[in-house]
């Protein structure tokens, strides 16, 4: 759990800082700071998604994990939670769903902090030897990350803590399960899967280019390995 512990402090110290200087910058800048996250996100969407073996599987992960995220209503969840927490501790109306400035950057950083290789290899890398060096690598991204989205998207941003503890925290309890079972083709359809969301978040919260639910994608990071399992199971690689 030290790397995760790291990890949320970085987010804390840097979104803090945005939001105490970040309204300092003129518009435009913190606009061009923001869209250039977005480039850069997917750009590394892209380069996790070519660690692939097998495209189809992504594909599958991506159709069936969408259809069980749209039927559970994982984005919706995730808003109704930036919204209570919005009306708890920033005195706002928990209301407007996406379009809210809150949760839109609860939900843009707790996607961006929760979904990629160095989340999934460094906690259970922490779990298993206590060696947090791939988390404290991701902590410094993201604590630059926290302070470029909390200048412009706000203090929904900070609440994103809360997700990494639970999520990245978890996969660290759960690690020594975890290695036992997830083989490195597993690993690699996850991780492109992975940058697959990456893409869509880009795409929706940080380039505005185009709304996408990207949260209800989010069980694909679970459909990939199950299916290279499967196909393994049958002796299809």
């Amino acid at each position: 759990m030290t790397g995760t512990l790291l990890n949320i402090a970085t987010v804390l110290l840097g979104g803090t800082l945005g939001l105490l200087f970040g309204a300092r910058l003129p518009e435009r800048v913190r606009g061009t700071v923001v869209a250039g996250l977005g480039l850069f996100t997917a750009a590394i969407g892209f380069q996790m998604f070519t660690a692939s073996h097998n495209p189809i599987i992504v594909l599958g992960g991506l159709l069936v994990g969408g259809i069980l995220g749209e039927f559970a209503q994982i984005e919706l969840a995730l808003q109704n939670l930036g919204g209570a927490l919005e009306r708890r501790f920033a005195g706002g109306s928990g209301e407007g769903g996406a379009a809210n400035p809150f949760i839109r950057g609860f939900l843009t950083a707790s996607l961006v902090f929760c979904i990629g290789p160095m989340t999934i290899l460094g906690s259970i890398q922490d779990g298993l030897t206590g060696d947090y060096s791939l988390l404290a690598i991701k902590s410094v991204l993201d604590g630059f990350a926290a302070l470029a989205f909390a200048s412009t998207l706000g203090v929904g941003v900070l609440f994103s803590v809360l997700v990494i503890l639970l999520y990245q925290g978890g996969l660290s309890l759960l690690a020594a399960q975890a290695q036992a079972i997830i083989s490195e083709p597993m690993t690699a359809e996850m991780t492109a899967v992975g940058g697959v969301l990456l893409i869509g978040l880009a795409i929706s919260s940080l380039l505005e280019i185009k709304s996408i639910r990207v949260g209800n994608f989010l069980p694909a990071l679970l459909i990939a390995p199950l299916l290279v399992a499967f196909l393994t199971a049958l002796g299809i690689n």
